[in-house]
């Protein structure tokens, strides 16, 4: 379980920028990388966060997670385990301003597709993301040093966006 308190901030027009920086040297420590791609609530313009960039990165197979570990782990990213039994791997940076979580997955991965959905979804649908805006605020408030129950309340809300959006995409 993790101990910080849940500390949610306004957007920050600056995170699309750090992030094509971070990619750009992710992309030279990792050019086996089909995709780098920025998810969670930061890639969502005017969406309150926490100050964290949230990275997939999209990896050729399987196969190719142990080295690309290995390359994070090389450059300072502390391991966070295999999230979501889903073959995704997470990594924290360690004192990087803004702070990045970087997830390893697959190609083909299940939760990288519907993160992206979540996330198109909310970019689309203004209403959707003012609601997703004020969900997590009340959360914050009631799960403040609970960041594992702040992250399972918003589950319902995140899966149900994620059914709408993929069904909008047949």
């Amino acid at each position: 379980m993790s101990h910080d308190p849940v500390e949610l901030v306004p957007y920050d027009p600056q995170w699309p920028q750090a992030f094509r920086r971070i990619r750009d040297r992710l992309l030279v420590l990792l050019p086996q990388a089909l995709s780098i791609d920025h998810i969670g609530s930061t890639s969502i313009s005017g969406m309150t966060a926490k100050p964290l960039i949230d990275i997939d990165i999209v990896l050729p197979s399987l196969g190719h997670i142990e080295a690309a570990t290995d390359v994070l782990l090389a450059e300072g990213y502390e391991p966070r385990g295999n999230r979501y039994d889903d073959e995704v791997w997470a990594f924290l940076s360690r004192g990087l301003v803004p702070r990045e979580r970087v997830y390893l997955c697959p190609a083909g991965n299940g939760t990288h597709r519907n993160r992206l959905a979540f996330r198109d979804h909310l970019i689309a649908h203004p209403e959707a993301a003012a609601e997703y805006a004020a969900l997590k605020r009340r959360l914050a408030g009631e799960f403040r040093m609970d960041g594992d129950g702040y992250t399972a309340h918003k589950r319902e809300f995140v899966d149900a966006i994620v059914a709408r959006a993929l069904a909008d995409d047949r």
